[in-house]
């Protein structure tokens, strides 16, 4: 009985045992060569932690050193595995393990792109992408000063029946010696795959790459790590950029059209099925939604019962008619998740209507979309109509609005598109001065408030009215001096004393940019107020506008050193400018105006009835531009100026308008001011030489180039003190001094 028993248990434990082993409880250990077979399969090889493979001359990774970095984009994947996976081998990467912050610890954000290769082809579109980043201040031709690496060969399109498609692309990036697996590189694509499926696969293994990709799907963006782009045309602008074509905001914010569409329609295959329904909310009237059916070569073959009726009817508008005339636009997913109607809904301010379910839309990681765009789903089309209309007028013209300032601030350029995909990687690099969501999404974006100035909003003129504060209620003031100081009645003199006396006046730094020593101290006169001497930095004339430590102030007055203001005048200019901190305000106003003859922008300093500059030589304005100046503008146009000695006043102007999108503010003055000006011997004979006023016109043009458009903006007013010559008594009048001047 006992040996039964003890066979029974025996035969039990046996089936127990090959039972696990058939489910797959038990795992029996490889031999090294399948263990090796297996793990070829995975992931195109990459595993968190893993190492890859160097090249001689390659940067050192951050990874342990001796593991092979495998390209098997022929693996043979189970469905569950390629789903699990994506499409990209590097599916699990994030920041923190696939890319390597030391390189940016040396140098900072710097960002190198690869010399193009002879006999590479190369697409306008791409070159347009690499020029603006060799354009930009995050520039290095050193690839050992670099932070992020940009290939010269073009991905862009990566669909294998297009002309622009790269062949061999996947033996040309590993021949790369810095490729490193793809580890502190970002791949930039418009578009992937191909009829008829059109996945996102870009035919080659982009490794530990970043990708900054348009019409990239939820499920194979890979959070804090890629960058959703828009998809944009070959006919976008490398620089500058249209406006937004909203002029002006109208009340109720409703057009002659609710909601419109007009583009292809596909009969069959991917993309289809949202556009084939779109006849079922068409009604001709407010809603007009239109499709034709003939595009390709072949489109007869397909042709169904509706499609000469579509064909008709689309033919009968105008598709900019409709676009500039309805209040929503339909953006529907084409054969890829993006289209081109999203930076044209943008630019027409139509609130765009997104009907691509999956899409990860455009700069994502910054852009609350919400604030201008209605996102919707293919599944709920027959809903679209109710859901517009019954949006309140109030948000749509709040929708509208944010349609405008997104495309103006990051999407009407590929210089934008480009140094924005850039500014949210170095976001992530440098996350202790990162922007804040306010800085993305509000005036002037992200692209002008450097957080490396400061995270904090208030130290910002843009952000005042929204933090319910003020700016600081004292001004320091810079007199530029570059004349030797040989006597107590020059007129530097008298304007320190004037600005000293200034009730809101905290500080007076005098900026000695003469070649002559520096004065000894009691040569200053006497004033309440502190007066701190400094040298200019290497004697230029751009060193007025550095972001000097010793500025306690919100606001800097700039001043020439043969100004003649009085202690009034400059208190007026104050108080005007507490009212508009974003702006340029101030005294001598100048103009530029288009040459149609010489087909080039032209200067003026003559008296007429509008203006679009204020000299900074009698100007307040926020100390922050002193740092934008500084960090943002490109050394090539600061070393022009500093060559000329000219034009820094003009590239000042330049820049806050680019930043505000508003003119600067004149304000009262005497009309004597130019006279008197002209007639100071230490500037005479610059106001008066022709090549000095030659050199603005020629500046004015090469400004213009490098902005990609005419950032000044003209305006006809000017503010005046409350009862100025009015018919009432002069002790009423709160700047009385300024009517006798």
């Amino acid at each position: 009985m006992q040996a039964k028993k003890r066979y029974l248990i025996l035969f039990s434990a046996a089936a127990c045992l090959i039972l696990l082993f058939c489910i797959g409880g038990i795992h029996i250990p490889l031999s090294r060569r399948a263990q090796s077979r297996r793990d070829g399969r995975t992931l195109g090889g990459y595993q968190p932690g893993s190492r890859w493979r160097r090249s001689p001359g390659s940067l050192q990774s951050f990874g342990a050193p001796d593991q092979d970095y495998t390209d098997d984009t022929d693996g043979h994947f189970s469905p569950r595995q390629k789903r699990d996976a994506g499409v990209y081998y590097g599916n699990r990467c994030r920041m923190d393990s696939c890319f390597d912050f030391s390189l940016c610890e040396r140098n900072g954000f710097k960002v190198y792109v690869y010399p193009q290769q002879k006999g590479e082809k190369m697409s306008e579109s791409y070159q347009n992408i690499l020029s603006s980043i060799e354009g930009s201040r995050f520039y290095t031709p050193d690839p050992g000063q670099a932070c992020l690496f940009v290939l010269s060969l073009d991905t862009l399109d990566r669909d294998q029946l297009s002309p622009q498609y790269v062949h061999n692309l996947r033996a040309k990036i590993q021949s790369l010696p810095l490729w490193n697996g793809g580890k502190n590189h970002i791949i930039f694509n418009l578009y992937s795959g191909t009829w008829p499926d059109y996945t996102e696969d870009l035919g080659f293994d982009i490794g530990l790459a970043m990708l900054a990709k348009a019409s990239i799907s939820t499920e194979n963006f890979r959070p804090n790590f890629d960058v959703s782009i828009p998809l944009f045309s070959r006919d976008h602008p490398r620089t500058g950029g249209d406006r937004g074509f909203l002029k002006h905001n109208t009340i109720p914010p409703f057009r002659k059209y609710m909601l419109v569409f007009k583009g292809k329609r596909y009969l069959t295959g991917i993309g289809s099925d949202t556009r084939n329904a779109l006849y079922h909310v068409h009604n001709a009237e407010d809603v007009v939604l239109l499709t034709t059916c003939k595009h390709g070569k072949d489109w007869q073959k397909h042709k169904d019962a509706r499609c000469d009726k579509d064909n008709a009817e689309y033919d009968k508008y105008d598709y900019r008619e409709m676009l500039n005339n309805s209040t929503f636009c339909l953006v529907p997913r084409g054969r890829r998740l993006g289209s081109f109607r999203f930076l044209e809904a943008l630019q027409a301010a139509c609130v765009p209507v997104m009907l691509s379910n999956g899409w990860e839309l455009p700069f994502s990681e910054i852009i609350d979309w919400n604030t201008a765009a209605v996102i919707g789903d293919e599944r709920l089309l027959l809903q679209i109509p109710s859901t517009v209309r019954s949006i309140h007028q109030d948000k749509i013209l709040s929708l509208r609005q944010q349609t405008q300032f997104l495309w103006e601030a990051y999407f009407n350029s590929v210089e934008k598109i480009v140094l924005t995909t850039l500014e949210i990687i170095q976001d992530r690099v440098l996350r202790r001065t990162s922007r804040s969501n306010l800085m993305w999404n509000s005036l002037p974006g992200g692209l002008f408030t450097l957080p490396q100035y400061s995270t904090y909003l208030g130290d910002f003129p843009f952000y005042y009215a929204k933090l319910g504060i003020k700016p600081y209620p004292k001004f320091t003031a810079i007199i530029h001096v570059v004349t030797p100081l040989v006597s107590q009645s020059q007129p530097v003199m008298k304007l320190l004393v004037a600005v000293a006396k200034s009730q809101y006046c905290a500080q007076v730094i005098v900026l000695w940019n003469c070649e002559k020593p520096l004065p000894a101290k009691h040569r200053w006169p006497a004033t309440s107020v502190p007066v701190l001497v400094i040298e200019g930095e290497n004697k230029v004339i751009s060193s007025r506008f550095l972001p000097y430590d010793t500025i306690p102030t919100d606001a800097v007055l700039s001043l020439d050193e043969d100004t003649v203001l009085s202690t009034t005048e400059v208190d007026f200019a104050f108080t005007v400018w507490q009212s508009f901190p974003d702006r340029i305000v101030g005294y001598p106003a100048r103009s530029h105006f288009w040459d149609g003859n010489k087909e080039r922008w032209g200067y003026t300093s003559k008296w007429t009835n509008d203006y679009s500059m204020v000299l900074t030589g009698a100007a307040i304005y926020h100390k922050y531009y002193h740092y934008l100046y500084t960090s943002y503008l490109p050394a090539s146009l600061k070393s022009m100026v500093d060559q000329m000695s000219n034009c820094e006043d003009i590239l000042m102007n330049f820049l806050v308008s680019a930043v505000s999108k508003l003119p600067p503010i004149k304000v009262t003055q005497k009309k004597q001011y130019k006279e008197t000006m002209m007639g100071q011997s230490s500037r005479a004979s610059r106001w008066a030489d022709p090549d000095h006023f030659a050199q603005r016109q020629t500046c004015m043009n090469k400004f213009a180039s490098w902005f990609g458009t005419m950032p000044l903006v003209h305006s006809q007013m000017r503010l005046d003190p409350v009862l100025f010559k009015d018919q009432v008594s002069i002790l009423r009048k709160k700047y009385r001094d300024i009517e006798r001047l």
